[in-house]
Order: C-alpha cells, then structure tokens, then sequence
C-alpha cells in the first residue's frame, strides 16, 4: 500500500507524549501576542514560521537534517510575500507551504511530486469530516480509559489538595482581617478583559487550525466496484462516443471559427466596427464570457480525450481536438486584447487586473491541455503542472505592489496627464489606499493647484500614519513608502 493510502502513519512511541501538547498551548499563546487585536503585517510572517518550527519540533518521526532544511526553506520561501505586505495571497501560499510541512513531518507526501496537489486536495477534503471519523471516536472513548501515567492522572491529583487549600483559605479570611483586606484588594478585572468572547473565539479558531496541522490525515479513496465502474464507463461512451465527438467538434470548430474571423477582423485587423459601436463596447462585452467559454472547452476536451477513450484513438478526432484547442487560445489572446482596448478607455482597476492575468492563466492551461495531449501525458500530469503555474501566479501577485501600478497607470493615462481617455477618478484611487500617494505626487506635480486630488493625498497620508503605531504591523511595502515620504519634497508642500 502507498503512502497515499493511508490515514496516518504509525508515531514513534519513544517520543514524549507532552511535546504536541506543549507546541500547541504555546502556538496558541503566540497567536494570543502576535495576532489579537493587532493589524496584519510581518507578525502573520512570524507566525507562520513559528508553526513550521512547532510542527518540526512535535513531530513522532525523527526528520533528518536535509529534511529539516528544505522544510525551513519551503516555510521561508512560501512565507516572504507576508514580508512585502499582509495580502490575501501572501497567507494563502504560506498556508499551502504550511500544508506541505504538515503532511512532509507525517509522511503523508507522495513518492511522486506528480501526485501532490492530489495530496493537497485529499488533505482539506479530510477536514470537514474528520469530527465525525470513527478513529475519532475511537479516541475519546481511550481518553476515558484510565491511564495512571497521563496528563488526567496528575490534574486528578491536584483535585483535593486544591480544593481542601481553598476551604481553608476561605475560613482564615474570616478569621483574619488582614488576610480579608488582602484578598478583596485583589484586581481580577484584567481576567474579564482576558477572556473576552472575541479572544476566546480567536483561540478557538486558532487551536482548530493548528490541531489541523499537528495531526495531518489523508482522506480515504473511494475503490469504486466494479459494477458502477461498468456502468460508468456505458454512459461515458454513449455521451462521449466516436459518433458524438465528430459531431461535437466539427460544430464547435465552425462556431470558433466565425468568432475567430470578427475578431480578428475587428480586433487585430483594425477594421471599422459598425455604425454605433466603439472597440471599447466591442471589447467589454466579450472580454468576460468569453473566457467561460474556454473554461467550458477545457472541461469538455479533458472528459472527450480520457484515456482509451474513442477521442485518444482517432487521429481525425485528435486532429478537431488540437485545432479547437488553438482556436480556444487565441479566443483567450483576443480576450486579453479586448481588455486591454477597454482599459485604454476606462482606466484600469483591481478587478481588471485580475481579469486579465485570470485570461493568461486560462490560455496556458489550454496550452498545457494541448502538450498532455501531444505527449500523450495523464491528467495527474496535467493538474500538477497547473497547480504549480496557479501556486507561481499567486506567489508573484502576493509580491508585486498592484495598488501602486494601478494608480501609476491611471495617473499616467488620464486626460489631465496624456490628454485623451477618462479624467482622474481620485475616489477610486482612494480606495487603493497610501500606495497610491507616489503616483498622486506624480499628478499634483503636474496640477498643484487640484485641491481634491491634494485632500486626497492627505487622506492617505494619515491613513499611513494611522498604521505605523505597532512594530507587528510592519511590512517591507510600508517601510519602502515611509523612506519615499520622508525624502520626497512633495511631502512639504
């Protein structure tokens, strides 16, 4: 059986049964000092890394040293974007490295690197269940066992020593006055600020998360019998046979291919559109349904060209296949170039910035789809070779500063600035918060007497401001900002 098999592997039973127990109470009590109540910063990048050393340190298996190593480098790497600055994407490839570390320390990764991001997968869809395993209840049943040399037999022991000490301290503050006024000047309003609900519920949230960590498992895979698999296989031929396949893709490449023709008429031939329409309104309503439909093309080619299936046998229907998957890719080319034809028009924002690099990874997952069909490759190779390309992605947006190119681009291509497009909209820039002020000095050297656009500045500035009061908040992006603040002239005026 592989590795991938199994729930968990056996623990080395020489290992102290204290140290998890010990790394989880004191995670807890870091996330309480690094992360309550304080604003996202380099704190999430101590933390994580924090985690990664408890998950080493508690582990039953003896790890060897270049293991351990390429953990701490995985954990760094993974981690650095929470360096740049505090960002959705930041904490999610630090989680997917956490992960990783979770599964190396259990000996839950596979052999083949091929079959990690199944791994992944298995390893989150285990968490919504995993309460209601039958290993779980298996596990508070033997909690209830005696045990004479657990934590419950010593905590069992301090029941009467505590209580008894109790009574008779109770009894001496009657007796003793000074020992009453000692016990009422006793403070313990600092306990309720303490445990607060919203703490408490910080702490659950945070022991759920690390519980997850320090006891990885795998969900189990589901052996289909022979008889669905029968049945499945029936249903997969008539919907997707030899007949239904020619028919389909000779359908679909005539569709692709009138829509492939206006567009490159229109888009890249730079014919004039009819009376009425702009290339702006032409790329705006094309630039978003158009990727769904290469989305809807992929999934239909991986279910079309299954292996053995009649797609993977035909050369005709390889050929319709590998033409349509071209015409697909350019659709997602033409895609980017409507967006970027609406841009020129309407500025650019956060959401058509995730649009456009949603439109690039669309059209190299089409690409990929066509190298596993020409190397005649698994979708197991497939899905690997995307999650590594979306995981990249991710890492290099979790570092690159898009607030601040937004508004450079915007501030550059206004009608103020280049004289043609749309006029500055300083809300929007606004909201794009204080790495946007380089860019709006760019705007004020040009205009100094806008005053919405210096409101603004000032707006940002103390929202700036307003972030430096705790050294867990710093990031990397807010230090290089605070160096350009204190040497610019602009910050003067």
């Amino acid at each position: 059986m592989s590795l991938s098999d199994t729930l968990a592997l056996p623990a080395n039973a020489t290992s102290s049964p204290y140290r998890k127990l010990l790394t989880f109470i004191s995670l807890i009590a870091l996330a309480d000092i690094l992360l309550f109540d304080e604003a996202p910063g380099v704190n999430l990048f101590l933390f994580a890394n924090a985690v990664a050393a408890g998950l080493m340190i508690s582990s039953r298996r003896r790890q060897s040293i270049p293991k351990i190593a390429a953990f701490v480098i995985l954990c760094l790497v993974a981690s650095a974007p929470l360096v740049e600055t505090a960002s959705w994407m930041g904490i999610i490839t630090s989680l997917i490295g956490l992960c990783l570390i979770s599964l190396g320390v259990g000996g839950l990764l596979p052999r083949q690197s091929t079959r990690l991001p199944l791994a992944l997968l298995r390893f989150l869809l285990d968490l919504p269940v995993r309460p209601f395993r039958q290993a779980s209840y298996r596990w508070l049943r033997r909690l209830q066992k005696p045990a004479p040399d657990g934590v419950r037999h010593h905590l069992r022991g301090w029941i009467m020593p505590l209580a008894f000490a109790a009574g008779f301290l109770a009894l001496f503050a009657m007796a003793n006055p000074l020992i009453d006024k000692t016990l009422r000047s006793i403070d313990l309003t600092f306990l309720l600020q303490l445990l607060s609900m919203w703490r408490i519920g910080f702490w659950l949230v945070v022991a759920i998360f690390l519980s997850t960590l320090l006891h990885p498992r795998l969900r189990r895979r589901r052996h289909h019998r022979e008889g669905v698999a029968a049945v499945t296989t029936r249903i997969e031929d008539g919907l997707f046979g030899h007949a239904a396949l020619l028919r389909s893709l000779l359908v679909f490449n005539a569709l692709f291919a009138v829509q492939t023709l206006l567009d490159l008429t229109y888009l890249w031939g730079g014919v004039s559109l009819p009376n009425g329409m702009s290339h702006a309104e032409y790329a705006h309503r094309g630039a978003y349904p158009l990727i769904l439909t290469a989305i809807l093309a992929a999934i239909f080619v991986l279910a079309a060209m299954r292996r053995g299936g009649p797609g993977d046998r035909s050369p005709l229907l390889r050929g319709l296949v590998l033409l349509w998957i071209a015409q697909n890719i350019l659709l997602c080319l033409s895609s980017i170039l409507r967006l970027d034809l609406y841009v020129e028009v309407y500025s650019l924002t956060e959401l058509r910035v995730a649009a456009g690099i949603w439109m690039g990874l669309v059209a190299a997952g089409l690409f990929l789809i066509l190298l596993r069909i020409l190397l005649r490759r698994s979708n197991e190779w497939l899905i690997a070779l995307s999650s590594a390309m979306l995981v990249l992605i991710l890492y290099a947006a979790a570092l690159a500063d898009i607030p601040a190119f937004i508004a450079r681009f915007n501030v550059a291509h206004s009608r103020e600035i280049s004289g043609e497009g749309v006029l500055l909209d300083l809300d929007y820039l606004s909201t794009l918060g204080p790495a946007a002020i380089p860019a709006l000095d760019t705007y004020l050297a040009s205009l100094p007497a806008d005053v919405n656009a210096r409101k603004v500045r000032e707006a940002l500035l103390w929202q700036y401001v307003r972030r430096l009061h705790a050294w867990r908040s710093w990031t990397y992006r807010d230090a290089r900002l605070g160096a350009y603040l204190k040497n610019d002239a602009t910050l003067v005026r």
